[in-house]
């Protein structure tokens, strides 16, 4: 039977309840983010990911994946690439926020304390850009990281510009039959 795409609401809110029970007894971590994966299929990956205060995902994009959260607790602060500059908008709970193909934009934790979040992509993410704004004030790539889903598959390393590109393999211990290519633009 072929996925719907769809995670029932009843479903993230009775893991979110279980993950707060859990974490409060054993506590989140407070010197990074920490995330876990609610839901995977062929159309859909959920993440639940929490945020400490100033830790950022660095400017990127989701490649082709369109993208939504939802702030469940805390606040986030997000800086979104518009062409120009990057504007800044403040998510705070129960905002959530959606994301175009082409989005670029950074994430990090704003409050004070904890803050918690649900992601969706969909299709899962398999690639993403990560950018840094340039003397100019324009972006460019600085690095890409390309997930590939079987050990062992040829995947040759995006050319960017004219730049060499450097490829560096590491295993994903989460999923033994998948494989996280980074690569960095030098």
């Amino acid at each position: 039977m072929p996925s719907t795409g769809r995670l029932p609401t009843l479903r993230i809110t009775e893991i979110f309840h279980s993950l707060q029970g859990e974490t409060s007894r054993a506590g989140l971590p407070t010197d990074g983010r920490w995330f876990t994966r609610l839901h995977g299929d062929d159309d859909l990956d959920v993440w639940l990911i929490s945020w400490v205060p100033g830790h950022t995902t660095e400017l990127h994009d989701h490649s082709g994946s369109l993208g939504a959260l939802t702030v469940l607790s805390g606040s986030l602060h997000e800086y979104r690439w518009d062409g120009l500059r990057l504007r800044r908008r403040l998510l705070d709970s129960g905002d959530q926020a959606g994301f175009p193909l082409g989005w670029v934009h950074d994430v990090v934790g704003a409050h004070a304390g904890t803050t918690l979040s649900v992601h969706a992509y969909s299709p899962p993410l398999t690639a993403m850009s990560y950018y840094e704004v340039g003397e100019r004030g324009t972006l460019r790539i600085e690095r890409q990281v390309i997930e590939v889903d079987h050990v062992g598959t040829r995947v040759t390393a995006p050319k960017v510009g004219s730049r060499r590109t450097d490829v560096d393999v590491q295993s994903d211990f989460r999923r033994t039959d998948r494989v996280v290519l980074k690569v960095r633009v030098a």
